[in-house]
């Protein structure tokens, strides 16, 4: 089990926000509701994640493609990951198409949702298209979601469209040949600092042990939370924690957090 940071930028700003609060008639996303905002650049917390030889952080760009705004938030991106390269994943707008220029600004990785599906369904011809051009070997699959009914659903477009696609012990066994990894937020739960959610960690528990890393980011608050998760996975599985940490204006020091975990 190890911390995963993570660096989110929104209209050019790094910031911490309810990511379901996301999307709506703004392009923009003007009305979205923001923990913290920070005066400071990307690079600043990249610096901050280097200095602590933290692995397998990310760093998103939050904004649509259509958006005004997406240019700024991903030069704050190449700006993380020249800090830190190789150090950092990015995710936000990324396609086969452009898939290589991130790594080839220092991105270890690419995180990828929204490109991966089509009509309601995760395309494994496209995962398969993309090993090929690019390589799954650089690829972090985001199932990001939340509970309907007794299953979790993974939500695309920023969280804002429901798919098909059920997150289950047999979707990471159908996808870790395709990939290095999975980045799953737990989206009810996420930018709320109310606590993490268990179902969905009891679930990724079970999976981890016969697929590839696993990442879980939502509503961790506290140590109390990080040593719940780290008992009920027995560690097999890293967290991100955001809007708790201090760096975020939070109560939660990097530092206390590695000793926790």
């Amino acid at each position: 089990m190890k911390l995963c940071p993570c660096i989110d930028i929104h209209n050019g700003t790094v910031k911490q926000i309810v990511g379901s609060t996301l999307g709506g008639v703004d392009p923009n996303d003007e009305q979205v509701f923001e923990n913290y905002k920070s005066v400071m650049g990307a690079a600043h917390f990249a610096s901050i994640f280097k200095a602590k030889g933290l692995t397998g952080g990310h760093v998103i760009n939050l904004n649509s493609r259509d958006s005004g705004f997406f240019r700024a938030s991903e030069n704050e991106v190449f700006s993380a990951l020249s800090t830190y390269p190789k150090g950092l994943t990015a995710g936000g707008g990324i396609d086969i198409e452009n898939a290589k220029d991130y790594l080839d600004k220092g991105a270890s990785h690419v995180i990828m949702t929204s490109a991966l599906f089509r009509n309601k369904k995760l395309s494994f011809e496209y995962l398969r298209e993309f090993a090929k051009k690019v390589g799954s070997k650089y690829l972090i699959i985001d199932l990001s979601c939340k509970k309907e009914g007794d299953e979790y659903f993974v939500f695309t477009d920023r969280w804002q469209k429901k798919t098909d696609t059920v997150v289950s012990t047999g979707l990471f066994q159908k996808l870790y040949a395709y990939c290095e990894g999975f980045l799953v937020h737990g989206i009810a739960s996420e930018g709320k600092k109310g606590g993490f959610d268990e179902n969905l960690v009891k679930l990724l528990s079970l999976a981890a042990p016969v697929t590839k890393p696993i990442t879980y980011a939502g509503g961790i608050a506290s140590i109390d939370d990080i040593k719940k998760i780290k008992a009920i996975t027995n560690g097999n599985i890293d967290i991100t924690i955001g809007s708790a940490l201090s760096i975020y204006g939070g109560s939660l020091s990097i530092d206390e957090v590695i000793a926790a975990i």
